[in-house]
């Protein structure tokens, strides 16, 4: 049945053809919302996947990155204590407005105060050394190539955070993150913008970097839980990076639309693909029928038109896959947040060859039509 199954699929490839493209459409629409998924929700933690930090110390029950609240800057005391760390520097975050001479109203934005050394290790992964660089001059500030046009701004123009001018120094890609227009800043650029006391004295967040990294389960152990430093709490670099993606996907009701919107692709895949495969089905009832008539039973009937279906999954996953390959590439050159990786890829194949069985088995239905009785009409 297999080898039948496959001649029938080359021989009669131009009734195929329509489910091939319902799978392989419903797949593209499957890769491409998990890799908006991936890459929407993953920028929620841009900050410390783009830094070189291992652990980071903020206000207990943060459930965000973004929505860090300040600490004492004992903390960092703390953190420098333990002979397993390396370097430790603070991360500070001012929600602000933005104003350009060309805008007329504000635009909402976080700036976040940054070490702009050269051994920095937030967005270290993230600016090259000049760009950096540029950071040490007075009043200045980093973007993100595509915030360029809501902040109504081009690189070397002057705008306004509240009440304070800066000047845009350089442009980045990769910045942007859920929440809002993040903008780059020197710690000094920082607290000259709060124009607040306090600032100098409590941070948003503490970085650190361990000599080495196994021993960063052993060095959480030691400095939790030591209550003299006042209110913090410790996480690893990743479990805070999960923490943050977790809380937008899960916690904002966001993941539940993911959810609903993957359920209904697949079910208008499965109804489109399985009707035309019973479409294709029905045409050939004559020829079902001569294969019941000549001794093949409907187990067997049923088969032939699993075996259709995995090939029809198999062509359809491979046009999904192409299409991925040139659409995502060119969407995330359009400044489209997308991000892929191996496990949701492979799921997403999976899905694609579920989506074909499952077209299979409703497409059974066509079988009832292949009676040996319609060789006499």
């Amino acid at each position: 049945m297999v080898a039948l199954a496959r001649k029938t699929l080359i021989r009669e490839w131009p009734r195929f053809f329509p489910a091939i493209m319902a799978i392989g459409f419903a797949g593209l629409l499957l890769f491409a919302q998990a890799a908006l998924v991936l890459g929407i929700f993953g920028s929620a933690a841009v900050y410390i996947e783009e830094s070189a930090g291992d652990l980071w110390a903020g206000y207990p029950g943060t459930q965000s990155v973004n929505l860090g609240r300040s600490i004492s800057n004992d903390v960092a005391l703390l953190l420098r204590s333990s002979p397993a760390v390396a370097q430790v520097e603070p991360m500070l975050w001012l929600d602000s407005d933005w104003r350009s001479a060309t805008s007329q109203g504000s635009a909402s934005i976080s700036v976040i105060g940054i070490n702009a050394e050269s051994q920095g290790l937030l967005f270290q992964k993230l600016l090259l050394p000049a760009v950096r660089a540029a950071l040490l001059q007075p009043a200045a500030v980093i973007v993100d190539r595509a915030d360029l046009d809501q902040l109504g701004v081009k690189l070397g123009d002057s705008a306004w955070i509240d009440r304070h001018r800066v000047h845009v120094v350089a442009t980045v890609n990769g910045l942007r993150a859920l929440g809002g227009v993040n903008v780059l800043a020197s710690l000094s650029t920082l607290r000259w913008l709060a124009d607040n006391p306090d600032e100098t004295h409590r941070s948003t967040y503490f970085v650190a970097r361990l000599y080495h990294r196994d021993r960063l389960a052993a060095t959480l152990r030691q400095l939790r839980g030591r209550t003299t430093f006042g209110p913090y709490a410790l996480w690893s670099a990743s479990d805070f990076s999960r923490r943050s993606q977790l809380f937008w996907l899960l916690d904002t009701g966001a993941g539940v639309a993911v959810a609903f919107l993957a359920v209904i692709v697949f079910l208008v895949g499965a109804i489109i693909s399985s009707q035309s495969l019973m479409a294709v089905i029905i045409a050939s009832s004559r020829e079902y029928a001569t294969l019941n008539a000549l001794g093949a039973g409907r187990s067997a009937l049923r088969w032939l038109v699993f075996e259709q279906a995995i090939w029809i999954g198999g062509l359809g996953l491979v046009l999904a896959t192409s299409m991925s390959l040139i659409l995502l590439p060119l969407a995330g050159a359009h400044d489209v947040p997308i991000a892929m990786n191996a496990p949701v890829a492979l799921t997403c194949a999976l899905l694609v060859l579920l989506l074909s069985l499952v077209s299979g088995f409703f497409a059974m239905r066509g079988l009832l039509r292949a009676e040996p009785a319609l060789l006499l009409r």
